[in-house]
């Protein structure tokens, strides 16, 4: 190696050294100035994430492992007792965050991926496509999701690949419709003409122009659209069309408890074990909502 390719590698290493510190000053920066709601919510999703992630190693038991006592109390072997057919509670919570988890977020990536290309694609056009991509969107936003879905599921099996792409596309419309929103006020700027004018293809545009300066609004919307994603998966698993059995979901868990609550009278825990599910749900959701408020207040440009 020469004396002009040794300088140019230690330069080029001496700049990424000193961009990887920027990006961590930066990040510190944003954690410091983060209000105790956002980091509350930081700290939960982490959490999560981890039991998700190493759920084979923290639960006690496996997943659909089945025990002799069905219904059993809480205690040192069961922390939060057994279900109706033996299975632990508590190792089924722990995989219920990988699975329920694991569905809402390829799900979200999945309807993104759909809404966010053609919603650029609509707003670049302009034309024909645009009107018909808008008009198609309206159709199916016209109907309830929920029940669109309980149909959908119904005719094509309730697997968890039929789930996964019926929700996307099902939730592919709210993300269409704020893409082309938001993309509408970046393709009339001079800098995405004079791409069209040098004769870029329209994927180049949306990669280069276009989706770089919507990032701030999609990773908010983002975040939004994986609560009611996620909320949507528990539901229809409550109702029996959603994960099935016996992988662990804790919309599913919520229905198969529920019979503990007749027995409040004699055992108060009995009536707090279906409550776990519901409240692992209700804390996940609370937690991402405080994080996407704070990012939104700090990409508005907002001053307390």
């Amino acid at each position: 190696m020469s004396a002009g390719e040794e300088s140019y590698s230690a330069a080029g290493e001496v700049s990424l050294i000193k961009a990887r510190r920027t990006f961590a000053e930066n990040l510190w920066r944003g954690l410091k100035s983060a209000p105790p709601t956002a980091l509350f919510g930081m700290a939960v999703i982490s959490t999560y994430m981890l039991f998700a992630i190493f759920a084979p190693l923290l639960a006690p038991y496996g997943e659909a492992e089945i025990f002799p006592m069905s219904y059993a109390p809480w205690s040192d072997e069961f922390m939060f007792g057994t279900d109706q057919l033996g299975r632990d509670v508590l190792s089924r919570l722990i995989y219920g965050a990988r699975n329920t988890i694991g569905i809402a977020v390829a799900t979200t990536f999945l309807a993104f991926l759909i809404g966010g290309c053609l919603g650029i694609a609509a707003a670049i056009s302009q034309n024909w496509l645009d009107h018909l991509l808008s008009r198609s969107v309206d159709v199916l936003m016209a109907i309830p999701s929920l029940i669109f879905a309980l149909m959908l599921l119904s005719m094509f099996g309730s697997s968890a690949t039929n789930l996964i792409i019926i929700i996307a596309i099902l939730d592919s419309t709210r993300v269409f419709r704020i893409t082309r929103a938001v993309s509408l006020n970046v393709v009339v700027m001079d800098y995405v003409e004079a791409a069209k004018l040098r004769g870029e293809g329209l994927g180049w545009i949306m990669r280069k122009e276009i989706l770089p300066n919507i990032m701030p609004p999609l990773v908010a919307e983002f975040g939004l659209r994986f609560c009611f994603v996620f909320l949507t998966i528990a539901a229809l698993s409550f109702l029996g069309v959603g994960i099935q059995p016996p992988t662990a979901d804790w919309g599913s868990m919520v229905r198969e408890t529920a019979g503990l609550i007749q027995f409040a009278e004699y055992d108060i825990t009995a009536a707090l074990t279906p409550m776990l599910p519901a409240a692992a749900i209700a804390l996940l959701t609370v937690a991402v909502n405080f994080v996407v408020d704070w990012f939104l207040h700090k990409t508005s440009g907002l001053k307390d």
